[in-house]
């Protein structure tokens, strides 16, 4: 965490975090309980640029800071911690890496499983769902396979056209 005294690494967190926050606000639901969103991607390049350490902190002041500005039910901390997770998990599979598509492949199927198939699974059953664990992934495996696919090829573009500018050099 040393970084964190540099003050453009204190910038690009915190333009990445306030990314986030507005990003979250932008939601597409499918039914009551799945919703399409997008704020993972700014932890995706802040775990790519900044580290896990940063890119998880990072989870959590997206998370507070989108309940804060826009509640959508009860603050359940299980939530924040997914966000944390998905933090964690882009700066574990790409800081300091090269972005290719199988890379890019396993950390999506790494944050689906772990982020949007297990812990967000389990957050819904114990606030809304109760239809045991088990069950509610089943439910939401359809889109989450979907979601799959689109994440990794919204991220793996994105962080393409990065690369092509060469962005990350001059961060």
């Amino acid at each position: 965490m040393k970084k964190l005294s540099n003050t453009k690494t204190l910038t690009l967190a915190a333009m990445l975090t306030a990314i986030g926050i507005v990003l979250g606000y932008f939601k597409f639901p499918i039914n009551q309980f799945i919703e399409i969103r997008f704020a993972f991607v700014p932890l995706c390049l802040a775990g790519l640029l900044l580290g896990p350490g940063i890119a998880g902190v990072m989870g959590i002041l997206v998370d507070v800071g989108g309940f804060l500005m826009y509640p959508t039910g009860p603050f359940f901390p299980g939530f924040t911690f997914s966000s944390m997770m998905t933090g964690v998990i882009f700066g574990l599979f790409l800081y300091k890496k090269r972005v290719t598509l199988q890379r890019m492949i396993m950390t999506m199927i790494t944050y689906t499983v772990v982020v949007g198939v297990l812990l967000n699974s389990i957050w819904l059953n114990m606030l809304y769902l109760k239809l045991g664990c088990f069950n509610t992934i089943l439910y939401r495996l359809p889109k989450e396979a979907i979601m799959l696919v689109v994440n990794t090829a919204i991220i793996y573009t994105l962080l393409k056209a990065f690369e092509s500018v060469k962005l990350y050099e001059k961060i």
